[in-house]
């Protein structure tokens, strides 16, 4: 369809009447995903213009693609259809700091780097440390349930969060949560729109909690020969009275594993900490080491061109079992491998080889051994080519039928990433 008959037909005109037509272009090349083009990309301005824009797509029978800052559009199943893609980048105000109380009202285009910014300058952050946040955005951070290292110490990014506003495909607004601590009314939707990659709704405003900042930082790492020796120092720290806000496995060979470790306080503090960590490690050094160890699993998705790089999450006291078995399916195959795993048990790997044969062989291996260790396996980011042999989801768990239900419930007419989701939802 010629740019001009786009433009000229009937959706076109009534999406141009909703945000202004110098909110709605034509899309680009750039702007699919996953090798599927949409038509147009709109930009609404408010909440309110969001679910208009949702109901006019979901009467008419058209599909959206939501979209932040797109550091993780490569997430998830191919889409079965995409008409328009919304992007977010108008709604990307801090509406309001309660430093007082601690709180943050946020819009879901908001980068991350521009909110932390605007926390930095009352000494308070958002406790968590998503990849790229110069890109990510709020909403794309809440979408895809991406917390980072801070985890281990603050909780994951749901834990931080006390409301949301979301659009749904019927042109509604809802509100769920509030602006302070304790909430408790009826059902938990917020934790209901973290993590469902927009295919509930469309997440428009979020409430946070938030911590100081820390007045100082320190990492450590230590040099181990093997995986098994690796886990059982991270399992010994986890079992301390340590008070540390990172702790991370990283290996590239199977006989060298890195061990690292984050405090943050005061200075004194600090030494104390490390004076316990050494302790505690016994004939394994730690050193200290540069704070930009904790970008090594955004480190994985740089330059990714044929690889595949996903998520494993597995008890903390499997990890070691884990790495094991991944380097020793990987050595025979000649497949390069990346592991970064934190403390919490979540690892995420990368699998770089001359042919998507030997990938392929390699990750249906891990992904028997996460079944095995009854965890799960998500395929972060792969060529567009592989997600037609297998599905990034992984195993399918007792829960996928609730989650029909669900998807059915708030989006009947799959406006919202039609198939994307776990079971195609």
């Amino acid at each position: 369809m010629s740019q001009a008959l786009v433009q000229n037909n009937e959706a076109w005109i009534e999406l141009s009447a909703v945000v202004g037509p110098e909110h709605l272009r034509p899309a680009t090349p750039e702007d699919a995903v996953e090798a599927v083009q949409p038509t147009g990309v709109i930009a609404p301005g408010t909440a309110q213009e969001v679910a208009q824009v949702l109901r006019y797509c979901n009467s008419a029978g058209l599909t959206i693609i939501p979209r932040g800052g797109g550091t993780q559009l490569g997430l998830g199943n191919r889409p079965s259809r995409a008409d328009f893609i919304l992007s977010l980048e108008r709604l990307n105000r801090v509406i309001e700091h309660a430093w007082g109380d601690m709180t943050v009202t946020v819009e879901a285009g908001c980068t991350i780097d521009k909110l932390q910014g605007v926390l930095r300058e009352h000494g308070q952050q958002l406790a968590a440390d998503p990849m790229q946040p110069e890109r990510a955005t709020v909403g794309g951070v809440l979408a895809t349930a991406e917390s980072g290292t801070l985890r281990i110490r603050y909780g994951a990014i749901r834990d931080l969060v006390l409301g949301v506003e979301m659009a749904l495909p019927d042109g509604s607004v809802i509100k769920a949560g509030g602006k302070v601590v304790k909430n408790v009314a009826g059902y938990d939707l917020t934790k209901l729109a973290i993590g469902s990659l927009g295919t509930l709704g469309v997440i428009t405003r979020a409430v946070f909690r938030l911590h100081p900042v820390p007045v100082a930082t320190a990492s450590y790492v230590a040099t181990l020969p093997t995986a098994s020796e690796a886990s059982k120092l991270v399992l010994a720290i986890l079992d301390s009275h340590l008070v540390y806000t990172g702790l991370q496995i990283h290996a590239r060979r199977a006989d060298q594993i890195f061990v690292h470790v984050r405090f943050e306080g005061i200075p004194e503090s600090l030494q104390d900490q490390y004076v316990k960590l050494v302790r505690i490690a016994g004939e394994h050094k730690f050193v200290e080491c540069a704070g930009d160890v904790w970008t090594a699993r955004q480190k994985l998705f740089v330059n990714p061109g044929s690889a595949v790089i996903c998520k494993c999450c597995v008890l903390p006291s499997q990890i070691g079992s884990l790495c094991h078995a991944l380097f020793q399916q990987a050595a025979p195959a000649e497949v390069a491998v990346t592991l970064v795993a934190q403390g919490t048990g979540l690892a995420e790997v990368r699998l770089d080889a001359a042919g998507q044969q030997l990938l392929m062989t390699v990750l249906r291996a891990l992904r028997s051994e996460v079944d095995r260790l009854e965890g799960t396996m998500t395929v972060s980011q792969c060529p567009v080519a592989m997600k037609d042999e297998l599905d990034v989801w992984g195993t399918l768990k007792d829960a996928l039928p609730l989650m029909q239900r669900i998807k059915q419930k708030f989006d009947p007419g799959q406006t919202l990433n039609p198939g994307r989701f776990v079971g195609g939802i």
